[in-house]
């Protein structure tokens, strides 16, 4: 086999360190393009409300009452609200005033009701929007006389339905969105 004169391989191994270059660099654009297209599409989900959607928040839910029921899973054998299985357990959030706060968070006036608890409290929380949708996005929030939850509860024409978790334990809740009785 005859050897390669040494210009013939220096310009060969150029032209592969220069195909070798071209090839990380458009790697590393396609990766710069993936996580753009992946923030766009991110902020595109997650959008700010429009004044119409938050005057038609406020009105579903000021005064209305959600009713549904609540699956719990984990928790070991002695959660008192589980009963084995998942079965579903009533609730009840009765609400009072429902105002969205110049931070974006909502307060909602709230009684809270389910197993063996009956509590009154203003909530303070925070509302993110995925598209037309509003979504109730607590992370580990302490509710006295309840105990700390994360949640993610959506509200579409008049519904929500969700995930939760506790302590030891989770499950997801859904139910309708009764309007208030007018008086």
């Amino acid at each position: 086999m005859r050897m390669l004169p040494n210009f013939i391989r220096a310009t060969l191994l150029l032209a592969a360190v220069a195909i070798l270059s071209l090839s990380f660099a458009a790697l590393r654009v396609s990766a710069a393009e993936a996580a753009q297209a992946a923030t766009a599409k991110e902020e595109q989900q997650l959008t700010e409300p429009t004044a119409e959607q938050v005057a038609d928040l406020e009105k579903l839910m000021n005064r209305a009452t959600m009713v549904g029921h609540f699956t719990v899973t984990g928790g070991g054998e002695g959660n008192k609200l589980d009963g084995g299985g998942g079965k579903l357990t009533e609730e009840r959030y009765e609400l009072g005033e429902v105002k969205r706060l110049e931070s974006g968070d909502w307060l909602i006036q709230s009684r809270i009701r389910y197993g063996d608890h009956d509590v009154t409290i203003p909530l303070t929380l925070p509302i993110r929007w995925a598209g037309d949708t509003p979504v109730i996005c607590v992370d580990d929030m302490l509710i006295p006389g309840l105990g700390t939850f994360t949640a993610r509860v959506m509200i579409y024409r008049g519904h929500y339905a969700g995930f939760w978790t506790g302590a030891d334990h989770g499950g997801h809740l859904f139910g309708v969105i009764e309007a208030a009785k007018e008086e």
